[in-house]
């Protein structure tokens, strides 16, 4: 009796527990008729909305295939001080839900339906280098199609850490990474994928990103590492996002003004060193200048001291140096017509060899107190042309100019020509010192 009992105890085991396993795998697919002619019906939805509450697999030891997607639709805000960026994209999650599935055959070859996501299982995906709590928008809805795909779209406000370097501002491009993850699931459980290309995110974005800010998208690299914690491992997809700042406004607002400036100083060397105007001039100019960086300054990032600081830093010097050469020349100009002091031997003699042919010997004329005719060529602003030797001195005029032998009005002739001659070489030393900031930042900038 107990060996009866007990094998037909278990055929009726084995044939109750075939009909419940074959009363739930029919719950996997979902009664449909009547969709196209009344709507959807609810309850159809019912045995699969009752597990959102869990992961949806048959097989718990299988993993969860999330495939990730985003457009970057725009840079809002790129902040060097903080070293954040905030962004705007379109993130697009895409897994597979076993429990929802039906015939399209038999529903009006309905395909895919909208559901809200309160009635589905999500994924805890998220940006490992946000600094801001996802503020997503309540009632978003997710496609789900026939054969239980869901595609689920949100959008995203992101401030991300980002490190930024605004040296080369306004020419300057930055790379910021953007990691996904999961917070809760490890590998076991949740595993990360593509649903596009990394060229077609890009080709995407591009668009967006090209028509929205001061920012345009150069490209998009992406690595899978894992994140080790202890012993639990997370999946991950990083995305290196390359992004170029627009110069053209800072080109036309900051650059063009101050080059415009510095070659209107440049030009102001050709004003006659005797006039009263060219001091003013210069310091008229420094006072502008100085006014455009103030008003110019908000263009300028809030923090750091990018190359183009430094730029206008060496202009306002130059600017600076060019009024105290003015200033120098002024000085000995009015030195040589009020009292010219005794012109020092060593002085003369390069004087006579700057002006003079290169055939002469200075040290030789002064030992025979001979000196050549300074024509109108060699004297600028002079009409006629003035011996520097050959005339008798009283004695206490040559005590006054130094035993040299000769009359005032021959030192203020050639203080005026050593006045000119210096105007001359400070003018193309300042030159020098501009192409050589020019080019220099050009390089840099380049670089």
């Amino acid at each position: 009796m107990e060996g009866g009992w007990s094998g037909s105890g278990g055929l009726l085991l084995c044939l109750t527990a075939s009909l419940l396993l074959q009363g739930r795998t029919n719950t996997f697919t979902i009664n449909c008729s009547g969709f196209d002619r009344h709507g959807v019906d609810p309850l159809a939805f019912r045995t699969a909305f009752k597990q959102k509450n869990f992961r949806p697999v048959i097989n718990y030891s299988i993993p969860t295939q999330v495939n990730i997607s985003f457009t970057l639709s725009a840079i809002l805000e790129v902040d060097a001080q903080l070293q954040l960026l905030t962004s705007f994209m379109w993130l697009d999650l895409i897994w597979n839900n076993p429990f929802i599935s039906w015939d399209p055959g038999e529903c009006g070859h309905i395909n895919k339906l909208t559901v809200t996501t309160e009635n589905l299982w999500l994924p805890d995906i998220f940006i490992v280098e946000s600094m801001d709590v996802d503020h997503t928008m309540e009632g978003l809805s997710a496609y789900v199609t026939s054969d239980g795909h869901i595609v689920y779209s949100k959008p995203m406000r992101v401030t991300s850490i980002c490190r930024l370097d605004i040296f080369y501002f306004p020419f300057d491009q930055q790379n910021c990474t953007f990691t996904f993850s999961s917070f809760l699931y490890t590998v076991e459980n949740v595993l990360l994928g593509m649903e596009k290309e990394v060229w077609e995110i890009v080709d995407t974005s591009r668009d967006f990103v090209s028509t929205h800010g001061q920012w345009e998208l150069l490209g998009i690299d992406k690595a899978n590492p894992k994140l080790s914690m202890g012993s639990n491992i997370y999946d991950q997809i990083m995305f290196y996002v390359a992004i170029r700042r627009k110069s053209r406004r800072y080109v036309i607002n900051l650059l063009m003004p101050s080059s415009f400036l510095m070659v209107i100083d440049a030009f102001s060397f050709f004003l006659p060193a005797e006039s009263e105007s060219r001091a003013p001039f210069k310091i008229t100019l420094l006072l502008g200048y100085n006014v455009f960086l103030l008003m110019m300054n908000k263009l300028l990032p809030p923090s750091g001291t990018p190359l183009i600081s430094i730029y206008f830093a060496l202009c306002l010097s130059l600017m600076v140096v060019s009024l105290l050469e003015t200033i120098f020349i002024t000085y000995l100009l009015h030195l040589a017509t009020t009292q010219p002091p005794p012109m020092p031997r060593w002085l003369h003699s390069l004087l006579l060899y700057c002006t003079g042919p290169k055939i002469l010997c200075p040290a030789a004329l002064w030992k025979e107190n001979v000196g050549p005719v300074l024509t109108p060529t060699h004297l600028p602003g002079l009409t006629e042309p003035r011996g520097l030797v050959g005339e008798n001195l009283e004695p206490r005029e040559e005590d006054l100019n130094g035993g040299s032998g000769m009359t005032k009005t021959q030192l203020t002739d050639l203080w005026v020509q050593f006045s000119h001659m210096m105007d001359t070489f400070l003018f193309r030393l300042y030159l020098l010192l501009l192409a050589s900031t020019i080019i220099t930042v050009i390089v840099l900038w380049s670089s």
